[in-house]
């Protein structure tokens, strides 16, 4: 019979997961197996530098904590070698990582997801996949909102150089 302690911490770890579950903004599920030590490596750092955190769970410990969750239809995923990364800002984020890692590194399997609280097929992961990172549309509305500013700024130049012109040929 399983010691106190021991299932203690079981259900300790299934109500993290089931709060990561419903904390995240988008939580992927992937197959890891045949992913080598260095592979496995730069993912998780290419996660990292993305506030993206991946955890190798027991499907047992992520189906427990999917019935916790609410998020039901997510336990067919859970099948063999699993892990989850888990993003609590961008929902974009680990899609885009994991599929871009996924075209380079095909033993990493995408299997299924949630994303902004809804279960999300492979179909929907790679749509995911497909937008623009936070920080790249920041930076395209950085650029729209530079170039009226840009505009105004030289028709004011011009303004003041016609103005330049105007009065130094006043003077002669």
């Amino acid at each position: 019979m399983p010691r106190k302690n021991v299932i203690d911490a079981k259900a300790k770890k299934v109500d993290e997961v089931a709060d990561q579950f419903q904390k995240a903004v988008s939580a992927i599920v992937v197959d890891y197996r045949g992913l080598s030590v260095a592979q496995d490596t730069d993912l998780r750092k290419q996660l990292r530098d993305n506030d993206v955190s991946m955890s190798v769970i027991k499907n047992k410990i992520l189906e427990r904590a999917a019935d916790k969750a609410d998020v039901k239809d997510l336990k067919d995923t859970f099948v063999g070698p699993t892990a989850v990364a888990f993003s609590d800002e961008d929902p974009v984020a680990p899609a885009k990582i994991l599929k871009n890692f996924a075209d380079d590194n095909p033993e990493l399997e995408i299997k299924g997801g949630i994303i902004e609280g809804k279960i999300a097929s492979l179909d929907e992961i790679n749509e995911f996949a497909a937008l623009p990172s936070r920080e790249e549309l920041l930076s395209t509305l950085a650029n729209i909102l530079k170039d009226p500013i840009r505009k105004v700024a030289y028709a004011v130049n011009a303004v003041v150089d016609k103005d330049d012109n105007g009065d130094d040929s006043d003077a002669a």
